[in-house]
């Protein structure tokens, strides 16, 4: 550990330099006006895996955003492990809200600041420079890298890619860091993730816009009726109202409901960190069981009508409305979509049509304690960060570990170096300093250790 520390330390900068870099690059892979800023940052990785020691790094194109693929491999009786990440960010808007330019990264309060400095440019980048590292250290097993570039809009592409290159991707363990600590930089290693379920509701009434002084009282509001549907989603105990959801939801143990209880994530703590007065949760459960082991319903954005400056007396045609579900262990995201679909095309009343389509999801995962990959993965970074991590389940979707799970048999190590203050897809995206510089002496320590562990 003492050469790995020094070895970090003495390169610290150029490493900083390196990320700042690497974030300067717009990335934003749901926008078409980003195409070309996309590729070049799959360039960029693909570039700094080969100054890193990879005997091979290559672009395979996709309809969608370029995958990058690579490998070092040094003795097939070691075992192999997959190393993903995204290098895709989310879009940065609304820009007025940044305190400096979202593509223009800065250093400050500890902090590098900047759009995907935590999801996950900054993650991804711990491996490419631990990889540095063991070039000269020596390699303790085998190698391969899987980063894509259409994480942040669905990964519509990675199927295909997994399906299509499987000896490419052959592994005995993934690697994945796109999750955080618990607050206070108490290193976990997340264990479980929600899936994703996720539709767009439209309701559709007159054939146009409608002046509201005319019509109004006698035709039905589009987004009256969609604001009703939305109301009567959750029940007066916060429970998701939709028929057969809970249907395939496992029960969680006391003991592991004990262990959450221990992370310090109370009430107390969710009201200062967002700014609220108060938590609304699930009757029974506190709130990081609620954006953990429980499945959640949110309404993720609304349109309809107008909302411009000053009054436009308009009665609206249409109104919108994106609905995402996060799933739990056993749930599956088809029958979750089919589930609420059928409940929001049964619920439309008189005088308005109800489409319902269904956008992307991904299933959730959950990986047992005695894991060999989770087993090597708490040693590391209990050496690194001087304290046993906990296991915790994490609250968001990383569809990655379910496909990689089901298409390629591999389970997967989360060991995420963020914190959930980071701002990740909002304003002002942050990453520490002093964790992604842990970060990559826990991949170092990780990647020595695992064939010890496997052995």
């Amino acid at each position: 550990m003492e050469r790995i520390r020094a070895y970090v330390e003495n390169n610290r900068q150029r490493f900083l330099e390196e990320l700042l870099e690497f974030l300067r690059i717009p990335s934003v892979s749901a926008d078409p006006a980003h195409r070309r800023d996309v590729r070049r940052a799959a360039e960029f990785v693909r570039q700094r895996l080969e100054a890193a020691g990879v005997d091979r790094a290559r672009l395979v194109d996709t309809p969608g955003h370029p995958v990058v693929l690579g490998e070092k491999l040094i003795d097939p009786s070691l075992p192999t492990v997959l190393v993903y990440g995204h290098y895709d960010v989310q879009p940065a808007d609304p820009l007025e809200l940044w305190r400096t330019p979202p593509f223009e990264p800065v250093l400050r309060d500890g902090c590098i600041h900047g759009r995907g400095a935590s999801d996950d440019k900054g993650q991804l980048y711990v491996h490419i420079k631990a990889i540095e590292y063991l070039r000269n250290a020596g390699f303790p097993c085998n190698l391969r890298f899987l980063l894509e570039g259409e994480e942040e809009s669905g990964s519509l592409s990675l199927p295909a890619v997994l399906d299509g290159h499987r000896a490419d991707l052959a592994a005995d363990v993934a690697l994945v860091s796109d999750t955080a600590m618990l607050p206070d930089n108490m290193p976990a290693i997340t264990v479980g993730l929600r899936g994703l379920a996720a539709v767009e509701v439209i309701v559709r009434g007159a054939s146009r816009d409608l002046h509201s002084g005319i019509f109004g009282g006698a035709v039905a509001n589009p987004v009256h009726v969609l604001c009703r549907l939305i109301a009567d989603l959750h029940d007066e105990h916060h429970r998701i109202a939709v028929p057969g959801i809970y249907d395939r939801v496992l029960a969680v143990g006391p003991e592991e409901r004990a262990l959450m209880a221990g992370a310090g994530l109370d009430a107390d703590w969710y009201c200062r960190e967002v700014g609220v007065p108060a938590v609304v949760c699930e009757e029974g459960f506190s709130p990081f069981e609620c954006t953990t082991i429980r499945p959640s319903l949110d309404v993720n954005g609304i349109r309809g009508g107008y909302a411009g400056e000053a009054l436009k007396t308009v009665l609206p045609a249409e109104a919108c409305a994106k609905i995402s579900v996060r799933l739990v262990p056993e749930q599956r995201s088809e029958v979750v979509s089919g589930q609420l679909e059928e409940w929001l095309r049964n619920r439309a009343p008189a005088g308005v049509e109800v489409e319902v389509r269904r956008l992307h999801g991904g299933e959730p995962v959950h990986v047992p304690l005695d894991f060999p990959g989770y087993l090597a993965a708490k040693r590391a970074m209990t050496e690194v960060f001087g304290r046993e991590p906990l296991p915790v389940r994490g609250g968001g979707s990383i569809p990655v570990v379910a496909l990689l799970q089901e298409r390629l048999g591999l389970r997967t190590v989360l060991m995420g170096f963020g914190q959930d203050s980071d701002a990740i897809h909002s304003p002002n995206e942050r990453f520490g300093i002093d964790n992604y510089l842990r970060g990559i002496m826990a991949s170092i320590r990780f990647l020595q250790l695992l064939p010890t562990v496997m052995a």
